[in-house]
């Protein structure tokens, strides 16, 4: 048993936190900017809450965060009130926020500054992963950083792994959201074509899922997207947010990305239909305006 801070009570972090209870047997103590989120985080599963991010990380032997952006995991790591500020020698702080490479780096300099450990964890799965407990995790920090929080991880991960130095969590992350992008819009524009060609759309997923074209999107979503219901995962907001933060990496290192742009595009024009909350699925309404 480790003593655990969790900061961030979203979709995410609010059952990763539990997961920390009740499957790693962990002392929890939780801080979320909603204080009422907190207080019912702690009457469900037992924990403490702390008013401030530093005071959360007081004497943890962990801190795990999961917030929106680079700015949201700034707030909560730097300045007085920040984590950082209560962070002990030798503890390990896990970030697991789908932010840049370059906040990364920024913190684990910090943290090394400052005399513990960070490790950069970006998830992927989706709520439900999370409500699970079986999300995948890109890890980036050094090893020993890595060997720390990996036993912690394992509370809500399937897959956990370290993919080099701090950022590359954060890179690995990008590789799987730019993967994301082309296999929806294929999807989309499949289910599309299949209904303009006046196919039984469910027997052709059901055939084609057996062979090449298959994927966890066609498997778990092909269904509600045919449907035309699009409240059943991650939102169409945050996918352009991670999007941006994949552009804005490619423009740094030369990498080419001419369909995730075009996918990004895409989700301009869903979100311009009222689609911001929709989840990723949602490129197929676009087309069938």
């Amino acid at each position: 048993m480790a003593k655990v801070a969790f900061l961030g009570l979203g979709v995410m972090g609010f059952p990763m936190a539990g997961h920390l209870v009740k499957k790693g047997g962990h002392e929890v103590t939780v801080f979320n900017r909603t204080e009422a989120k907190a207080k019912a985080w702690a009457e469900k599963f037992g924990g403490k809450t702390a008013a401030t991010p530093r005071a959360a990380a007081q004497g943890q032997d962990f801190v795990m965060a999961c917030v929106g952006n680079d700015n949201d995991l700034r707030a909560i790591t730097i300045g007085a009130d920040g984590a950082f500020a209560g962070m002990s020698k030798g503890a390990t702080f896990v970030d697991h926020t789908t932010a840049s490479a370059e906040v990364a780096r920024e913190l684990d300099a910090e943290a090394q500054r400052l005399g513990f450990r960070f490790v950069d964890a970006p998830v992927s799965g989706g709520q439900a992963g999370a409500e699970n407990g079986v999300l995948t995790v890109m890890c980036g920090g050094s090893e020993d950083a890595y060997a720390a929080a990996e036993p912690v991880i394992v509370a809500y991960a399937r897959m956990c792994r370290l993919l080099g130095p701090a950022g590359a969590g954060q890179l690995t992350k990008m590789v799987n959201q730019i993967c994301i992008a082309g296999l929806v819009e294929g999807l989309s524009e499949g289910i599309h074509f299949a209904k303009r060609a006046g196919l039984d759309v469910h027997a052709v997923i059901e055939t084609i899922s057996k062979g090449a074209a298959q994927s966890w999107q066609m498997e778990n979503r092909y269904k509600t997207m045919n449907d035309g219901k699009f409240d059943f995962g991650f939102a169409v907001q945050w996918m352009r947010k991670d999007l941006s933060i994949c552009l804005a990496e490619a423009r740094r290192n030369g990498a080419s990305l001419p369909v995730t742009a075009l996918v990004d595009a895409f989700y301009s024009e869903v979100e311009k239909i009222g689609g911001k909350r929709w989840d990723t699925s949602s490129l197929l309404a676009r087309l069938e305006r």
